[in-house]
């Protein structure tokens, strides 16, 4: 038995990961199309990917897999790619996409980073909004279903933010009322921050 428990690790190094398999590389040349190698995308329309924790991955893939996540922007696109994958291979993709080193944050105007900073740690207590970090973590680099939000572009994040308020993203609803109180300003600051980290 002791013999059986010690070679159980070793065997299940010898495991390939989901993420080698041969469709899941496929899939990953696809994405770098628009995330960029690595999932460390360059444009701000397209969101970074790399280091993205793999719950919230696997979530949002399936949401648009199942037509379930509407922004007009990447709908055609995301809705046809994603409508190519089985689970095993959103499963591959998160577990990639989790396994990539970060691009480094963008700095800003230091101004708004330092408002953005406040309402990430601290909220709007005035206007019922709760602070980013008791979800996304002190560092904005997420945990369990709630996406890492550090050095993402901020153009991509302030759209984010108001497309909650819209129906173009439904399973959004704790974010819906996180936003709802939130002004443009709040929003750009809290973007921006996020951006810099």
């Amino acid at each position: 038995m002791l013999a059986a428990a010690t070679l159980a690790p070793a065997v299940a190094a010898d495991e390939p990961s989901k993420a080698d398999q041969p469709t899941v590389q496929r899939a990953v040349h696809v994405c770098a199309a628009c995330h960029g190698d690595s999932g460390r995308s360059t444009v701000a329309i397209y969101p970074r990917l790399a280091g993205q924790v793999p719950l919230y991955t696997i979530a949002q893939l399936k949401a648009f897999r199942d037509q379930k996540r509407a922004e007009l922007d990447p709908q055609a696109y995301m809705w046809g790619v994603s409508a190519l994958l089985d689970d095993a291979t959103i499963d591959g993709l998160a577990e990639y996409f989790a396994s990539q080193t970060p691009a480094e944050g963008k700095k800003g105007n230091p101004a708004r980073i330092a408002a953005g900073k406040k309402i990430f740690e601290d909220g709007i207590p005035g206007r019922g909004v709760r602070a980013c970090a008791s979800c996304h973590g002190d560092h904005a680099e997420g945990a369990s279903v709630f996406p890492r939000l550090a050095g993402q572009h901020a153009d991509y994040l302030l759209r984010q933010l108001t497309e909650f308020g819209t129906r173009l993203r439904p399973h959004g609803v704790l974010m819906k009322n996180e936003t709802a109180n939130m002004t443009a300003a709040d929003k750009r600051a809290v973007a921006e921050y996020l951006q810099s980290l």
